[in-house]
């Protein structure tokens, strides 16, 4: 019964997120200044492939001047989705720079 719960909430977070999100069957974009060496793609979550789930989730990164992500912090997407979008940008290694910066991403799911 809790699992249930548990899942029916998730669900309609991911639904009410959805609707704020456009789709697109683009893997990554970085509407960055700073260009993407390494793009590592995310890894589409279980749950959202269970419910052929797509979306869009918006990251704030802040990356290194060596290039390495910083950090990122969601602005907007569905919570199925949000971590496996983090996971992937955090591993990405961007071209260096005299300082840190911080760059908007985006990063979309689209069921295959």
């Amino acid at each position: 019964m809790r699992r249930v719960v548990i899942l029916i909430v998730i669900v309609g977070l991911a639904l009410t997120a959805s609707l704020f999100v456009r789709t697109s069957t683009a893997q990554a974009q970085s509407h960055a200044d700073r260009k993407v060496i390494n793009r590592i793609a995310p890894v589409y979550p279980e749950l959202a492939k269970r419910m052929h789930m797509s979306g869009v989730v918006k990251l704030e990164t802040v990356i290194r001047a060596d290039g390495n992500v910083k950090s990122t912090k969601a602005l907007g997407g569905s919570p199925v989705l949000i971590e496996a979008a983090m996971d992937a940008v955090r591993k990405w290694k961007f071209e260096a720079a005299s300082e840190e910066s911080t760059e908007v991403i985006q990063v979309a799911f689209e069921p295959r």
